[in-house]
């Protein structure tokens, strides 16, 4: 079956800086555009960034642009986000996705999730 195991969460200082893995298996990876999403306490899920199946193309939330970087290794099977200048307000679990059509925007575009990593920046 298929697994997206994330994992390089923790707690960090704002202005700090962390890396998000996502690893996939039970498909074939580059079939896949992957997609970060986060949801913060009693908040919706929200998109963060996503990447093509070559990883060629990017698309990121605009309070994450030139913060964050999604970027993919398809011989790993892999999926990263470098997240630097965090800040209090990125908080959250964050949770990695795949979509076979697109690398869309909406969490109900995506056909496989992760259970998510945790990511509290203290302030």
């Amino acid at each position: 079956q298929v697994q997206l195991v994330e994992s390089g969460g923790g707690l960090v200082q704002a202005g700090g800086s962390l890396r998000l893995s996502c690893a996939a298996s039970g498909l074939t990876f580059s079939n896949y555009c992957m997609g970060w999403f986060r949801q913060a306490p009693g908040k919706e899920r929200e998109f963060v960034a996503a990447a093509s199946w070559s990883g060629a193309s990017t698309v990121y939330a605009d309070s994450v642009k030139d913060r964050f970087t999604i970027s993919r290794d398809n011989a790993k099977n892999t999926v990263y986000l470098r997240m630097n200048s965090l800040k209090p307000e990125d908080t959250a679990v964050y949770y990695c996705a795949a979509d076979r059509a697109d690398f869309g925007t909406d969490s109900y575009e995506y056909d496989y999730w992760g259970q998510g990593t945790q990511v509290t920046v203290s302030s």
